[in-house]
């Protein structure tokens, strides 16, 4: 805590007992903020991150990674775990399980070829990505473009075709298509084949996936076990039930919200979220907190059991996070006749009230959008959404799940963060003592 004490001292040395601020006196402030939060100096120190040592951003840097969990102190809440477990159940009986299953389309293509696809795209899905139809159509104009030795020679090459070489970060993706090749060409078997270099045993692969630096961290590689299983591609797996949810900002952001993780203040900024470290730090509670959920299902609805926790979430990233816990209630006010009604589209141009009074053409305006969970007439969103529509009619719900779990809590928004590598990185960030400057450009 001693930087930060210096720091703080600092800024008190500054103010004074004055009332107000003199220029000089906030020249002084505003320098002595930038350069804790942000100055580099020579022999700062370093930290190992991604398998390199590399030098602290600033003083504040030292701080945040040695004291970011004791500040933000998150905590797992068993009861509001066991209301969610409980209202999941109920979304299980109600679809006789269907909420909890995904099987996509998988464009014609055999399980040895959806398995090559995906093991070798899956770590490219960041900061922009490819849908699945769009790589198995590639795939089938020309496999070899997915073949490891070529992918491992010119790593460019598949990335361009694949359509991902123009996105960002492409010196990231060069090195993480060349590790997953080298990462086939070490264990020599094919996608498909490689769960048996571990008898079986999916857990134990997707911790090496994580582990050889290919891009492949805790989301990714449990979102491509769990589809290989799901799919059937690889049957009679063990260490299934290790698969956590796969962690982002739309679990992490219900978490928040139904106060399954809580922490003693909101969540900082990105940007003094130095090199990530409370993003890590709340996407392995929140894995956790998710885990809790599913084993209090487990013990309370043996019947009910599903195989794995993240089985959760399909219907917790896709239906809720996605659909139903987000700002997509639009009210709007009639320009001419003043009516006030909800409705599922900002693109809506027209008042509904005298639409359907018979009055056509009445033109309408957005006066505010709010959550579905926010408003008498949330049903209105919730039931045009994507999920809601595809649901037999005597399955179909008109509120999401946890609209009495939330409660003051739903505002609450997940983490960002920027990453440590890369153009837009924090390590293309570093300013040094007395240059000024420095920082990111987008």
């Amino acid at each position: 805590m001693d930087k930060l004490f210096n720091f703080c001292s600092e800024i008190k040395d500054a103010i004074g007992e004055a009332d107000t601020l003199s220029v000089t006196d906030a020249r002084k402030v505003v320098k002595s903020i930038n350069d804790f939060l942000y100055t580099n100096y020579p022999n700062i120190g370093t930290t190992l991150e991604l398998g390199e040592y590399r030098e602290y951003f600033s003083d504040f840097h030292k701080f945040w990674k040695n004291h970011h969990k004791e500040i933000l102190d998150c905590k797992i809440d068993d009861e509001k775990c066991e209301l969610v477990a409980d209202s999941l159940h109920s979304i299980y009986t109600a679809t006789n399980g269907d909420a909890f299953k995904s099987v996509w389309d998988t464009c014609g293509l055999t399980n040895e070829e959806v398995c090559r696809v995906r093991f070798l795209t899956a770590n490219q899905d960041f900061r922009g990505s490819r849908s699945f139809s769009d790589l198995a159509e590639v795939y089938s104009s020309d496999y070899t473009i997915f073949d490891e030795n070529n992918i491992k020679e010119d790593p460019q090459f598949f990335l361009q075709k694949i359509d991902v070489g123009g996105l960002s970060q492409n010196d990231k993706r060069i090195k993480y298509a060349r590790n997953i090749a080298d990462f086939l060409l070490v264990h020599n078997c094919t996608p498909y084949e490689i769960i048996n270099k571990y008898n079986r045993d999916v857990f134990a692969l997707r911790n090496d996936m994580i582990a050889c630096n290919a891009g492949y961290g805790n989301k990714k590689a449990d979102m491509f076990v769990r589809d290989m299983v799901v799919l059937g591609i690889w049957p009679n797996v063990t260490g299934f039930e290790n698969i956590n949810v796969a962690s982002d900002v739309n679990t992490i952001k219900v978490a928040l919200r139904t106060g399954i993780i809580k922490t003693e203040i909101p969540l900082v900024s990105s940007f003094l979220d130095i090199f990530c470290y409370q993003y890590g730090y709340i996407d392995d509670m929140n894995a956790n907190a998710w885990r809790k959920v599913w084993e209090i299902w487990s013990r309370k609805y043996p019947e009910d059991e599903i195989l794995s926790p993240c089985l959760l979430d399909y219907f917790v990233y896709n239906v809720v996070g996605r659909q139903f816990c987000r700002e997509n209630l639009y009210i709007f006010k009639g320009e001419n006749c003043g009516h006030i009604f909800r409705w599922n589209s900002a693109q809506n141009r027209t008042c509904q009230v005298c639409h359907n009074e018979g009055v056509r053409r009445q033109p309408a305006s957005v006066i505010n959008k709010v959550m579905p969970c926010c408003d008498e007439e949330g049903f209105v969103a919730i039931d045009k959404t994507d999920y809601v529509r595809a649901l037999p009619e005597n399955q179909k719900i008109h509120n999401c799940p946890f609209i009495d779990i939330c409660a003051e809590r739903k505002h609450l928004m997940p983490p960002k963060s920027i990453s440590i590598m890369g153009q837009t990185g924090w390590t293309s960030a570093y300013t040094r003592q007395g240059e000024g400057g420095g920082g990111l450009m987008a």
